[in-house]
């Protein structure tokens, strides 16, 4: 039971951050704000976006693992199924703002040039989306937790 608990919480910690940077990231990121620290800030916000994407997936696959339900009740589930493929579909869209961020702040460095209006709008665009799923996965943990999707 206190594994349960424990596991719980970390899953819950790690959601939580994903959710706060990467709402910082959508928050930042705009070209009327842009400049050198607000290049720098989005790196940074977004490295630690990223790592709570990971802790995420952790410390979800770590609840399926050594969680009281056990892998076959999870697996069995649509919803956790439904829930993983919303999460790679975020982790997925992480990619391309990661690396435009990281190009940017090379440029920035090499030249002191900023990104132009329309490379942040793509970046944005990009984060606004997944900002928007991130928000479904929580929708089907809650009906998981309570036993809906369960075989039988």
């Amino acid at each position: 039971m206190t594994l349960e608990a424990i596991l719980a919480s970390i899953h819950l910690l790690a959601i939580l951050t994903a959710v706060v940077f990467v709402t910082s990231e959508t928050a930042i990121c705009r070209s009327e704000w842009m400049n050198a620290k607000v290049v720098q800030r989005l790196v940074t916000v977004d490295t630690i976006y990223l790592i709570g994407l990971a802790a995420v997936l952790l410390s979800g696959l770590a609840r399926i693992w050594w969680g009281m339900k056990g892998d076959a009740w999870y697996w069995a589930n649509w919803l956790v199924h439904l829930k993983f493929t919303l999460f790679i579909v975020v982790a997925l869209l992480a990619i391309k703002p990661a690396r435009m961020y990281r190009a940017w702040a090379r440029e920035l460095a090499a030249s002191g040039a900023l990104p132009g209006e329309a490379q942040v709008r793509s970046a944005r665009r990009q984060v606004m989306l997944a900002a928007h799923l991130i928000a479904l996965v929580p929708i089907a943990g809650a009906f998981l937790a309570r036993g809906f999707g369960a075989p039988g």
